[in-house]
């Protein structure tokens, strides 16, 4: 318990700390003084047009600022003098968008300004720079239609094309679970106090702010979110992700409409608890770990609480933080065991997982007897041929597999493909996790060519219907490599293991096991 307090606080902390606007506005001038009149006129007009303004008064600190915030689309705005220098050493950072120099003197500065692609002139009224910024900005969200599911190198990729399909496929699921979510007067209050902390100082917004308090009815929500203030630009920014351009056409292709049905299933329960299966299920697991200790700050009762550590303890395997994962799945455990009555379904869920990282960890004997505790409830609850026993199946056929058991490990992997092609799309990733199953136990007795002719049917499956960045592809491409390896084709081999490292660089914290060894 005291290990989730602490994460759930911390986590608290850097929530409060987001950006309500995805974009980073920074004030560079060495005579920038707060108590000067001048400058207190100039902030308030550019907190007109942008909430969050930082004021840097010498070069490292701009340099500092737009380094300790790479992801974020960024505008600065110069003193000619300072700008000068400046501007050679920030003008190819990537999320920089937009350099804009204010001062007295024009003919000056416009000289050497001409040279660099992104100064966008040479002003000496800031309402001038307040309207070229408010436009940049609007443009540049209106061109971000995929970010946060696919990069945009992802989009400008011809390579990846394929892969488009499913991350749209993705995103439309994700439009219909926010669709879903219910929000009472709580969640508006809440909402209140947030965007008063965020724009505190900001007269203009602060008024609105207490106008949409007073006034708010849901039935004027659109009108809200197309009105030109906080609430578009703090929804824009949150919900541009999935109001892209390029809307999936689920009808146009049998295959994915099936693929896209079968998630749904997966991603079951309600709400906000639903999102984070779904973030899961894309890689986004920091994400995915934000969302479940939020939920549980709201304090639930032993069946949710249950429900959401035995999440966390999967966001923590994901993320390679075995020790953890398994003290979350303990105290779902331990909530669980509270139920009346028993609840069988989230019980044998949790015994899988704990398994499963027992067997990570490389404890086959316990990983085996939580195995068969949760294959006892579901042989007595399922079905015979339901997904949720082919899970067991397939993980009790790699502990087999890991302990020298082959003949033991085929028969239960083959158990689970057997499930799986009976009740699953053909390009469904759990297909893919049985091909590459059977593959490895087949790279372990040695045989090189069927053990590759497994791992190719799984990269197949995954390219097709995973993110173009998600961890699981990459371990897909490294797998191939290392069969590569073994038969001796190096240069194929080395193909895949670059894919590989450059998904894991993306995906995963610089600490993560898989990264290291990538």
């Amino acid at each position: 318990m005291h290990l989730t307090t602490n994460i759930s606080s911390k986590m608290s902390q850097q929530q409060r700390q987001h950006m309500a606007e995805n974009y980073l506005v920074i004030w560079v001038d060495g005579n920038i003084d707060m108590a000067n009149e001048d400058c207190q006129n100039t902030l308030t007009q550019l907190r007109g047009a942008v909430n969050q303004v930082n004021l840097c008064t010498t070069i490292e600190e701009c340099i500092q600022q737009l380094n300790e915030n790479p992801d974020l689309m960024s505008f600065v705005i110069s003193s000619g003098t300072l700008g000068q220098h400046l501007v050679p050493n920030i003008h190819e950072i990537q999320k920089l968008k937009s350099i804009y120099i204010f001062c007295r003197n024009k003919k000056e500065h416009q000289v050497w300004a001409h040279n660099w692609r992104k100064v966008k002139g040479v002003h000496t009224n800031i309402k001038h720079i307040c309207d070229k910024m408010i436009t940049a900005i609007k443009r540049c969200n209106e061109d971000n239609i995929t970010v946060g599911i696919v990069g945009e190198n992802e989009v400008r990729s011809s390579e990846n094309l394929d892969q488009l399909d499913s991350t749209f496929m993705y995103s439309q699921i994700f439009k219909e679970i926010l669709l879903e979510i219910k929000h009472g007067e709580q969640a508006i209050k809440d909402m209140v106090t947030y965007c008063q902390e965020v724009y505190c100082g900001n007269d203009n917004e602060i008024k609105i702010i207490d106008e949409f308090k007073h006034n708010y009815q849901a039935s004027k929500a659109i009108w809200w979110y197309t009105r030109q203030c906080f609430t578009y630009k703090m929804l824009n920014g949150a919900l541009r992700t999935l109001n892209g351009d390029i809307m999936i056409r689920l009808d146009d292709d049998q295959q994915l409409a099936q693929l896209a049905d079968r998630i749904r299933q997966e991603v079951d329960g309600s709400g906000w608890y639903r999102m984070g299966k779904l973030l899961l299920k894309i890689g986004q697991f920091d994400k995915a770990e934000e969302l479940y200790l939020a939920l549980l700050e709201q304090r639930p009762n032993d069946s949710d609480k249950a429900r959401i550590y035995n999440m966390l303890g999967e966001v923590k395997t994901n993320q390679g933080q075995y020790n953890e994962a398994n003290s979350f799945y303990e105290a779902a455990l331990e909530s669980c065991c509270k139920i009346v009555p028993k609840d069988a379904s989230t019980l044998a869920e949790i015994y899988k997982n704990i398994g499963g990282v027992q067997h990570i960890m490389g404890n086959y004997s316990e990983a085996l007897q939580y195995f068969e505790k949760a294959l006892e409830i579901r042989e007595t609850v399922l079905p015979l041929s339901h997904p949720d026993l082919a899970q067991i199946y397939a993980w009790m056929g790699a502990t087999y597999s890991n302990t020298g058991y082959y003949a033991k490990a085929l028969e239960f992997h083959k158990k689970a493909y057997k499930i799986y092609r009976e009740t699953l799309p053909l390009n469904h990733p759990d297909m893919s996790i049985s091909y590459s199953s059977i593959g490895g136990v087949y790279n372990s007795m040695g045989d090189y060519t069927k053990a590759l002719e497994f791992y190719e049917k799984a990269n197949q499956i995954y390219e097709k219907a995973l993110p173009p960045n998600h961890p699981d592809l990459a371990a897909s491409y490294s797998t191939v490599g290392q069969m590569f390896t073994k038969m001796g084709s190096y240069s194929k081999a080395l193909a895949f293991y670059k894919k590989a490292h450059e998904i894991y660089e993306k995906a995963l914290s610089s600490n993560h096991p898989d990264l290291a060894s990538s």
